[in-house]
């Protein structure tokens, strides 16, 4: 299917019969997919076919989020629903590309004009430095 220049496929998984991928194509550099919990709408994972990079999202206002120092975070904030983006083994290299993945997740959610963040927006948490 083509919307708005960006191309949507969607499949089921042969290793995991429950999860469906969405592999959105776009004129960018990058293609990512988008493994979905059928269980939870809010535990997707961003995948970058060409690179090693991952992420994790999280709805802040419903799901528990504790931020691994050892990765990246970023957050999101659209249609009063506020997101945390985490990386999954980040390497240098993919660190480039997890504001597209991002931007990306966002357009495909519908909310082309989210925001992104360094800094928990939660009440009481510490800013990132």
């Amino acid at each position: 299917m083509r919307l708005n220049n960006i191309y949507y496929f969607c499949f089921d998984s042969p290793l995991e019969p429950k999860r469906k991928y969405i592999v959105v194509s776009t004129m960018n550099r990058n293609v990512f997919l988008l493994a979905t919990d059928p269980n939870n709408s809010c535990r997707d994972v961003i995948h970058a076919r060409d690179t090693g990079l991952r992420l994790r999202v999280f709805c802040l206002d419903t799901d528990p989020f504790n931020p691994d120092m050892n990765e990246i975070q970023l957050y999101g904030s659209a249609n009063n629903q506020l997101y945390a983006f985490e990386s999954i083994d980040v390497t240098s290299d993919d660190a480039l590309d997890i504001v597209e993945a991002i931007q990306w997740y966002a357009s495909y959610i519908k909310c082309p004009d989210m925001n992104i963040v360094a800094d928990d927006p939660r009440p009481g948490r510490e800013i990132a430095i």
